[in-house]
């Protein structure tokens, strides 16, 4: 057996094939890890865009304020102006900006409204732009932290408000949408006192866009908390997705460590497969599709079999050639990535660990990525293995390489669209085909399955029973093909 497999081994990395296909593999791995380098997320943060400052300045210089009709473009205009001309005074990725565009336009257009609008009122006007320079003088000083005292100022005033309207409130119903506003109140006041004891400044940047999930995922938990219907299978995979994401934004603010990025080695390797996953599939599916077949289109078939070995054995010792180049596959392609990658990004972003909520255990749990990524690999092995024994399969049955190669890889591009259509209409038997069960990560840390009634035992079951109905076949027809 060790005889034939290392035969078998011999005659694929002496295909011109191989080589090709993992050349053009590197290629892609180099190819995306400049992409996320250079061009993902490098962009500043922009609120209008040139395009649009430009249609604004010329629709202004053609209406006419004291025009009725005209007069609620204009004011949009002038704003945006405006705010543009107080934006272009930072850099764009300035805390200012946010300050800006959330607190201060809006006196803008109030200001605007009191000087072009139907009834003008110019004291009034004055006192507005009174407190817009008064807030301009603070972003001037870099007081961020006054921003951030005020707004935890209102939420404290918010939440003590809403506490005191529900303790002199008798209707049940009314009490019950109180406790909802209130628990939102909560949130932002947990925002407001991050904000500050966290020492976040206002901006665009990790810390910022995880006080926005932290705010956001809490505001949707309270709603899908106070539903007053039984939330659909679905409505329960967003649910913990949005547990998940509030848990995650609170380490993160926690611990000022931006485990949600995506553009290093380390988050390149924690989503692994979802990168490079079709290539893995295209190496294997090539060499399984094409390890009997060819034997009979070159006719070596006959030479293989006038040695001592029976046909299963000759069979076997192929199909574990083919595992062994997926575990090949995997390995090449993860050091293919940690070369790139170290080069490219360097290797300090590989001692920050890759953070999941456990609903298991109801807690944020630290793995290190390389921990992360062997699991990872291990849960969406069977889908790997069963596409292989498909063009294994195919190889053999019908002894043409094309055929085993397009079909499974076919099958493989078209398991999404199954999935979606299964998850979407609910459609009950679906639940029996092997896409939506070879997938292991959707049962990892106690996270609600792909669909209603999978459980991961009934997932190995179903991998199994369609590893048998492929493989069963296989040997019987070699076992009986005339040669």
């Amino acid at each position: 057996m060790n005889n034939l497999i290392k035969n078998e081994l011999t005659k694929i990395f002496k295909k011109k094939s191989i080589y090709i296909i993992l050349f053009v593999t590197l290629a892609f791995v180099i190819l995306s890890n400049c992409m996320y380098k250079y061009f993902y997320n490098n962009g500043s943060y922009s609120y209008y865009s040139e395009g649009y400052i430009e249609f604004a300045q010329k629709g202004l210089k053609e209406l006419d304020p004291d025009k009725p009709s005209d007069t609620k473009m204009y004011i949009e205009y002038k704003t945006v102006l405006d705010v543009n001309d107080m934006m272009k005074q930072y850099d764009k990725d300035a805390w200012q900006i946010q300050i800006i565009t959330s607190r201060i336009e809006p006196y803008v257009t109030e200001r605007n409204t009191y000087l072009y609008g139907a009834e003008k009122n110019e004291a009034q006007a004055n006192k507005i732009n009174e407190q817009i320079n008064e807030l301009l003088e603070k972003l001037k000083n870099d007081d961020w932290k006054y921003f951030a005292n005020e707004e935890l100022k209102l939420a404290e005033e918010k939440v003590k408000t809403l506490e005191e309207t529900i303790k002199n409130t008798v209707d049940k119903q009314e009490i019950e949408n109180l406790k909802i506003e209130l628990a939102n109140a909560e949130i932002d006041l947990d925002v407001a006192k991050y904000r500050i004891e966290e020492d976040i400044k206002y901006g665009y940047d990790y810390m910022n866009v995880a006080i926005s999930n932290y705010q956001q995922y809490g505001y949707n938990i309270i709603q899908m908390d106070n539903s007053n219907i039984e939330l659909t299978h679905q409505e329960k995979k967003d649910y913990n997705k949005a547990v998940e994401n509030k848990e995650i934004s609170k380490y993160i603010i926690e611990n000022h460590v931006d485990v949600e990025k995506t553009d290093d080695l380390r988050g390149i390797l924690s989503r692994f497969f979802n990168e490079f996953g079709l290539f893995i599939i295209v190496i294997v599916v090539m060499i399984a599709g094409t390890i009997v077949s060819e034997e009979f289109s070159k006719g070596t078939i006959k030479l293989l079999l006038v040695k001592p070995y029976n046909r299963n054995k000759i069979l076997f010792s192929k199909f574990i050639t083919v595992l062994i180049m997926i575990a090949f596959s995997f390995v090449i392609l993860i050091g293919m990535e940690l070369i790139v990658g170290g080069l490219i990004f360097g290797f300090d972003s590989l001692q920050i660990p890759v953070v999941v909520y456990n609903f298991n255990t109801n807690m944020i749990q630290e793995i290190n990525v390389f921990a992360y990524l062997g699991t990872q690999i291990i849960m969406v092995l069977p889908s790997v293995i069963l596409i292989a024994t498909l063009a294994f399969s195919l190889s053999t049955i019908f002894t043409n390489s094309p055929v085993a190669i397009a079909l499974p890889l076919l099958g493989y591009m078209g398991a999404a669209v199954i999935n979606q259509l299964a998850m979407q209409y609910n459609v009950g038997f679906l639940k029996y085909f092997v896409t939506l069960n070879w997938d292991f990560t959707q049962y990892l840390y106690g996270n609600v399955p792909l669909m209603e009634g999978l459980t991961s035992e009934f997932s190995i079951v179903i991998c199994l029973l369609y590893l048998l109905i492929m493989m069963i076949p296989t040997f019987m027809v070699f076992k009986r093909k005339n040669i």
